[in-house]
């Protein structure tokens, strides 16, 4: 994976994995980022790479994920250390497209909620919500709590955008992926990236 921006016609997009379970959501979403020649800053927390180990067996780490990435499209991939405070997403005056995190653990909801930057993916959260960027954030728990209400309620208020982890069935899904890709789609819609031929729409038959 190269350091280097390798498409500057167009604008990265930032990819956040937590320690949530569902990491096949956020496999499933960098893989269909890179389909679209589209560049990625991917921040994973240390829990995200256990979880995406336990879950895929796959490694989340940059020698690591050349074995699992297409060869064509890992130069689209810029990986930046979870302790990074200085990488260049911490600023707001790096131009990004937004950013998506997927999964979401409420641990980070109740992080960006509050203001709490205690590591790159949240500094980098909250830099979107500060410079009016979108901020998607793909949650999974159940059931939720108060608490976990009240947090995605004060994000909901200040532009981020709340995708649960539910995908739809009226596409009638066969598989785990089709199931997994209906929900990344619409998260890559609501980051104003071009849709693509399997994104799933409800035509009212």
């Amino acid at each position: 994976m190269s350091p280097h921006d390798p498409a500057p016609s167009r604008t990265p997009v930032v990819l956040g994995l937590t320690g949530a379970s569902g990491a096949l959501y956020g496999k499933q979403l960098l893989l269909a980022l890179l389909e679209r020649r589209h560049p990625v800053e991917l921040i994973a927390s240390t829990a995200a790479q256990r979880v995406f180990l336990h879950e895929l067996d796959l490694a989340v780490a940059p020698q690591a994920m050349d074995l699992w990435l297409p060869v064509e499209h890992r130069s689209l991939v810029r990986w930046h250390p979870i302790d990074d405070i200085g990488a260049s997403v911490a600023s707001g005056s790096y131009p990004v497209q937004g950013m998506v995190i997927a999964p979401c653990s409420m641990g980070s909801v109740a992080r960006i909620a509050t203001g709490i930057s205690h590591n790159l993916l949240d500094r980098a959260a909250d830099v979107q919500l500060k410079e009016r960027r979108p901020l998607v954030l793909v949650v999974r728990e159940a059931p939720l709590s108060r608490l976990h209400l009240l947090n995605l309620l004060k994000l909901a208020e200040m532009g981020a955008i709340i995708l649960p982890a539910s995908p739809g069935f009226y596409h009638k899904p066969r598989t785990i992926d089709e199931l997994v890709r209906s929900v990344i789609e619409r998260a890559l819609t609501h980051l104003g990236l071009p849709e693509s031929d399997q994104r799933v729409h409800w035509t009212g038959e």
